[in-house]
């Protein structure tokens, strides 16, 4: 079925964005989603993977019969997200970043949680910095970016590799 709403209002929806947080990058089941969010009852999760799901924003990967029950393990839908052009107004523009900026500071209050906190080590680091860039000269640092970023992409979950969550932010500062 197709998506009846914009991503942006799906993702409007702090639990949502929550999923599609963790399933960045790896399947997951509907289990293993629970565990990672112990704090949204069972119940309430169900509903929302089932809304991303029906709306193309995730996918079935593959199912498996566990007590009579069916397991399912679920992938973003990372082509929904490239087809959404849909411009959000400024009221829900701001309402998603916020629900972004949570996102972020639950991401990092889960991480201080951790008995070992060494963010030297973990490789924590968050800057800001101002850069002069024209139009031209914003889109060709967005491309370098992912240019850079695309071969880290593609690594698949090993016992070397811990998951990183990459965040970033452009906003011009002086608008007018």
């Amino acid at each position: 079925m197709p998506p009846t709403h914009s991503l942006a209002d799906l993702l409007h929806q702090p639990v949502r964005w929550r999923i599609v947080q963790n399933l960045i990058g790896r399947p997951l089941t509907t289990a293993q989603l629970a565990q990672r969010l112990p704090d949204v009852p069972t119940t309430t999760l169900y509903r929302h993977v089932a809304v991303l799901v029906q709306a193309d924003v995730l996918h079935v990967t593959g199912e498996r019969r566990i007590r009579g029950a069916v397991e399912r393990t679920y992938e973003l839908n990372t082509a929904a997200a490239d087809g959404d052009n849909t411009a959000p107004d400024r009221d829900r523009l701001r309402t998603m970043f916020t629900v972004y900026l949570a996102g972020l500071a639950g991401d990092f209050d889960r991480y201080l949680a951790n008995d070992d906190v060494d963010p030297v080590r973990d490789g924590v680091s968050f800057r800001q910095a101002a850069l002069w860039l024209s139009d031209e000269e914003l889109a060709e640092l967005q491309e370098r970016i992912t240019e850079a970023f695309a071969p880290f992409l593609e690594h698949s979950p090993a016992d070397e590799r811990t998951r990183r969550i990459l965040s970033t932010v452009f906003l011009p500062a002086d608008r007018g």
